[in-house]
């Protein structure tokens, strides 16, 4: 596992906080495992609070996308070990005809694939995919699929994770971004898009002992939308960009966190709090499927399952109360699904297994 490899990475940008989020952990992680990384993007924009020191890291690139079909820019670098293609984005074929022509044998080629636990996932992670036409003709792409269980990819987790955990000052965190926030009262964090039920949570919050931490972007803006309704507002205060680290210091100082897409999802997993998740809604409803396989998965409680289905839309109910027991079974619920996961083997251990 000592092995140093070269790695191209390429995203596009639908959700910067969610493609981008999870291309810059995995390259965060492969870096610090002594590997190096060219990263391709074609919007690198939230990379400037996601990771501000980004362009200073050693044994890294940030890249232009469209540099890859320049030929001046393809002459220049050097053949990488390993090709990932991120979320099904498509390798520019400028660069692909140029890695055929110049590598002497053919580099690893992942499809990194989205994160679910639907019950298809194992039969389809590691299988390879001939290339049927083009300048690669004749090589092979291997699809890889993170996932919750064992014959999965795993999930995104640093090594020392668990020692940064246990080194966090939970109550300090509290004080300064939640100061007037009385003993025993709820910490919630909201990483949304526009869930139907927000402003029965807001209205549900008024005259409870609460503080609500809204971050910034499609969150604060469903938020001022729905308070501009209500004639009595909640405690709540606006949390600017942060970086990766900031925003999982956030979920774990947090009693119960909103989350949304697939990078939070996994940082609300290792947290250990109660979390909603807010999947990314499809057009087909097809992630209603894959909602309703993860709490599968869970082993959620049926106050949680409604809980995620009236935040996502899928059921028309009242979004439920925040009452003490309910939040117990939801935090416990988490905590045993950590510790099955944290089990298992890591994404980057596995990835870089396979391409050794």
């Amino acid at each position: 596992m000592n092995s140093h490899r070269l790695w191209d990475i390429f995203c596009t940008v639908i959700d910067n906080h969610g493609d981008l989020g999870v291309c810059w952990r995995l390259t965060r992680q492969l870096l610090a495992q002594g590997q190096s990384v060219r990263l391709w993007v074609d919007d690198a924009s939230a990379l400037t609070w996601m990771a501000p020191d980004a362009h200073a890291q050693p044994h890294l690139q940030v890249l232009p996308w469209v540099d890859a079909s320049q030929s001046v820019v393809l002459k220049s670098l050097m053949p990488a070990d390993v090709w990932v293609e991120a979320f099904g984005c498509t390798l520019p074929e400028a660069f692909v005809a140029h890695g055929v022509a110049t590598h002497p044998q053919q580099p690893a080629w992942i499809n990194l694939e989205y994160l679910s636990a639907e019950d298809w996932v194992p039969r389809m992670h590691n299988m390879p995919s001939p290339v049927m036409s083009g300048p690669a003709k004749g090589w092979t792409k291997r699809f890889f699929y993170p996932g919750f269980t064992a014959d999965t990819g795993g999930l995104l987790r640093e090594t020392d994770l668990l020692e940064r955990q246990q080194r966090f000052d939970r109550a300090a965190w509290r004080q300064k971004h939640a100061p007037s926030l009385a003993p025993g009262s709820l910490l919630i964090s909201l990483f949304c898009y526009e869930p139907a039920a927000l402003p029965q949570l807001l209205a549900q919050l008024v005259g409870t002992p609460h503080h609500l931490l809204v971050t910034p972007g499609r969150p604060l803006a469903a938020v001022q939308q729905a308070l501009a309704g209500m004639p009595v507002h909640p405690n709540w205060s606006a949390l600017p960009y942060t970086t990766q680290n900031g925003f999982d210091e956030m979920l774990w100082a947090c009693d119960l966190n909103f989350v949304r897409g697939e990078d939070s999802l996994v940082r609300a997993l290792w947290a250990g709090q109660a979390f909603i998740w807010h999947i990314y809604p499809q057009d087909d409803n097809a992630h209603h499927a894959k909602l309703e396989a993860f709490l599968e998965w869970m082993q959620a409680p049926e106050s949680l399952r409604r809980a995620h289905r009236v935040w996502n839309g899928m059921d028309a109910s009242e979004w439920p109360v925040l009452n003490s027991g309910a939040l117990a079974d939801w935090t416990a619920c988490v905590q045993a699904a950590r510790q099955r996961s944290i089990a298992q083997d890591d994404l980057v251990a596995q990835l870089r297994s396979l391409v050794m």
